[in-house]
């Protein structure tokens, strides 16, 4: 076991990634090419064999835990040797992406002198590579963290991580603190400190149909009746606190000649504090009809919390800055509005998040990372898995028998 992480290490870490970089790019490769959108689970298991061959070469445990037939599974790793008693650390990824299958005919893997481009570099293939190239500078220089990491891959991220949430909860709550491979904000990498917390509502108008022309009085219009709520809920966005709320799909109705009986929204809600969540959540659950005729069916709610910046979470964030110093590195704090598992871990340990790759494009066209930034970033990584405990109340954890149980007990 080492002692806490000194300069001289951080420039040893820069000095062994920087003689691998090409070979960092060339993992990137393998992983981009390997397309993994979450709607084909079937096509996950192509990217994670090399992240489980990566894990393997370093004397990691990787077990794969099978998906319930939304995503295509999941990978947990641990070192096979650790010491007895050391607390752990999580290591959080995902292997899928937004890309359909094909999108590298039109969108291919390409290596620039400053950039590189192609379908999930960003988000988060890059920040994959980096956590595999991290534990493996870790493992070149012969350092034991004190703090044992365990990786968690999902493959379902990109849908909400619905089939893995239970085990990042799982393996958040016995650990230390968190760190989450997701691309970091802007162009100058800003770590990402907070973070907005989501969630989804279906609205569904009742009306009653009648002729448009023969008897329109005897209709209810769903139509009319929603367009009034939508207005409402857009009457709810307050964006200077953060707080937005869009109405990004609507139905109803059959024919222009038939009042409408039945019209739906879908309601995206963003929110920067859990009190905001309370508060938005009871605003809509409280809209009321005022078409005569007409009632209102309310569902959802905010499912993924934000990420707030608490003091545990602050104290990480001042490690990696203080960390940063060692790489010659100046660190910037950020908010994202978008979610991540770090939603969830956050709940239960400090986290830091956007650890991930530097550049920009997540979900867009123009998506690239900058490979001298990875080596700088699997660098800061590796620093930061070799702090001491945060505090010394983190207890040890079995974590490979608690999720194989977790498993065994939602497949019975």
């Amino acid at each position: 076991m080492q002692d806490a992480p000194t300069e001289s290490l951080g420039q040893a870490l820069l000095g062994y990634l920087r003689a691998h970089q090409d070979e960092m790019v060339a993992l990137l490769e393998t992983l981009v090419r390997a397309e993994s959108p979450s709607t084909v689970p079937v096509l996950q298991a192509a990217v994670q064999r090399p992240l489980r061959q990566a894990l393997e070469a370093i004397d990691f445990r990787v077990e794969h835990i099978p998906g319930r037939g939304e995503s295509g599974g999941h990978l947990y790793a641990r070192p096979r040797e650790r010491t007895p008693g050391a607390p752990i650390q999580l290591l959080v990824g995902h292997t899928d992406t937004v890309w359909p299958v094909g999108t590298l005919q039109k969108m291919p893997f390409r290596v620039q002198p400053d950039k590189v481009q192609g379908p999930g570099v960003f988000d988060m293939k890059g920040g994959l590579t980096q956590m595999i190239w991290a534990l493996r500078a870790l493992d070149h220089l012969g350092v034991t963290p004190a703090v044992t990491p365990v990786v968690f891959i999902n493959s379902d991220e990109e849908i909400g991580s619905d089939e893995s949430e239970s085990y990042i909860r799982m393996l958040a709550r016995r650990s230390n603190r968190c760190y989450v491979m997701e691309p970091a904000l802007d162009l100058d990498g800003k770590l990402k400190t907070a973070r907005r917390g989501a969630g989804r509502f279906f609205l569904t108008v009742r009306g009653r149909s009648a002729h448009a022309g023969i008897d329109p009085e005897s209709g209810a219009s769903a139509i009319l009746e929603l367009s009034h709520v939508i207005q409402k809920l857009h009457g709810l966005n307050d964006f200077d606190a953060g707080i937005s709320i869009n109405v990004g799909h609507i139905t109803g109705g059959t024919r222009s000649n038939v009042i409408a009986d039945e019209s739906s929204a879908e309601v995206d809600v963003r929110v920067r504090t859990k009190e905001q969540a309370r508060e938005v959540e009871q605003a809509i659950n409280a809209l009321s009809t005022t078409t005569e005729g007409t009632v209102l069916d309310i569902e959802g709610e905010v499912g993924r919390p934000p990420m707030e910046r608490t003091p545990r979470n602050q104290r990480l964030w001042d490690e990696a800055q203080r960390l940063g110093t060692y790489l010659g590195v100046e660190l910037i704090q950020g908010r994202s509005g978008g979610t991540s598992d770090g939603n969830t871990t956050s709940l239960l340990t400090a986290t830091l998040d956007g650890l991930g790759a530097v550049g920009d494009g997540a979900h867009a066209r123009h998506e690239f990372l900058y490979p001298d930034k990875m080596v700088e970033r699997a660098a800061l990584l590796a620093l930061l898995v070799m702090l001491p405990p945060l505090d010394a109340s983190a207890r040890d954890a079995d974590a490979e028998a608690e999720v194989t149980t977790a498993y065994a007990a939602s497949s019975a």
